[in-house]
């Protein structure tokens, strides 16, 4: 029992890091296939400390798509951490995943690739933490067996995701369009 629940916390492990390369080529790397495709966002260093206030559109509306992909986004993480440290308290369990955004903030405004934006750490931070309450419910609902039905439906959203990588690396889909 003790040596499936090893293999258990490997696979986990495993899948939070091709999880976090995913994230890593999405967010720093604005899913670009080489370093010379991202000049085309260099040279673009902006602030934003006011919540929600560059998430508006020109009808000064707030265009919830990109918060609502933040979220999305940052929601396995929440998940993928309560799986290798469901011990830990859920405070502890949430400064990693706003620490990466953080992070994730700072290099794109050190490497002025993109504008650092406190609605994107907000929206990143609220995805880990539904994350961790999604978590917390399954949990519940599936006792010992919820790593491994996590672990089952985040591989399979993993090979998903990395084909759909594929394919927009090799040009066949780019970025929702079809060529």
């Amino acid at each position: 029992m003790e040596s499936m629940k090893q293999n258990q916390t490997k696979i986990t492990a495993v899948l939070l890091a091709i999880y976090l390369l995913v994230l890593i080529w999405i967010i720093p790397f604005k899913m670009q296939s080489s370093i010379q495709d991202l000049r085309h966002f260099t040279d673009f260093r902006e602030i934003n400390l006011i919540p929600f206030a560059g998430s508006a559109n020109a009808e000064g509306r707030i265009d919830s798509n990109e918060i609502i992909l933040n979220v999305l986004a940052f929601i396995p993480f929440g998940i993928y951490i309560s799986m290798l440290k469901p011990n830990w308290s859920f405070l502890k369990k949430v400064v990693p995943v706003a620490g990466a955004s953080l992070l994730f903030e700072v290099l794109q405004f050190i490497f002025a690739i993109g504008g650092s934006d406190i609605t994107d750490l907000l929206g990143n931070t609220l995805g880990g933490i539904i994350g961790v309450g999604i978590y917390i419910v399954l949990r519940r609902l599936f006792s010992t067996n919820a790593n491994t039905i996590l672990n089952v439906l985040a591989a399979i959203g993993t090979i998903v995701i990395f084909a759909l990588m594929l394919l927009m690396v090799s040009g066949v889909v780019r970025y929702g369009n079809y060529s």
